[in-house]
């Protein structure tokens, strides 16, 4: 049974970013991603990755970037997930498609489960469906089983694979798609 402090905590309210929260977007980037990764990955490609590919200049600068949405996740007032999603950045296998990427969707690790994700996930397909897109579609570190069995449970089915170079590391992160327009096969 939830008491009172859980269900407030399971108020969630979603707003578009501007360019004004470029400087929150990159501190809850920099912050979410460490905290889902850092456990599997060593501290030196952390560190490298953190600093070359994903520093708060460069996490800052995305925001204003053509084709890019942010939608902040706030519950009680305070920031705790986001998402980042991508317009004209079909891989190779979706040409000619109309797609909307989740390039990031991350939440604070201490509010997993409150139903944060899943509120962001039917925003960023809202977006998809006034941008008259037919496929939302992403990619997902393949031994991120957690976020993978998310993915699943809203309809993405893996497409393929990509590398992603985490420091020094050369990982694999699966393509996953789901269509969200009945009027395209």
């Amino acid at each position: 049974m939830l008491n009172l402090r859980d269900m407030l905590l399971t108020a969630v309210d979603i707003r578009l970013a501007t360019n004004d929260d470029a400087a929150l977007i990159a501190d809850l980037s920099r912050r979410t991603f460490y905290e889902t990764f850092s456990p599997f990955n060593t501290k030196e490609d952390m560190d490298k990755f953190m600093e070359e590919q994903f520093n708060t200049h460069q996490l800052i600068e995305e925001v204003g970037f053509p084709g890019n949405t942010f939608l902040l996740a706030y519950c009680n007032d305070e920031p705790v997930g986001y998402v980042r999603l991508r317009e004209n950045n079909n891989p190779p296998e979706l040409a000619g498609l109309q797609t909307l990427e989740v390039a990031r969707i991350y939440v604070e690790q201490r509010m997993i489960g409150k139903g944060i994700g899943k509120t962001l996930m039917q925003h960023a397909i809202n977006v998809a469906h006034k941008k008259a897109k037919h496929y939302v579609w992403l990619g997902v570190w393949e031994k991120n089983f957690a976020a993978i069995d998310f993915y699943r449970a809203w309809g993405f089915k893996k497409f393929g694979t990509h590398s992603f170079i985490l420091g020094n590391d050369v990982q694999t992160d699966w393509l996953m798609i789901k269509k969200i327009n009945d009027d395209e096969d």
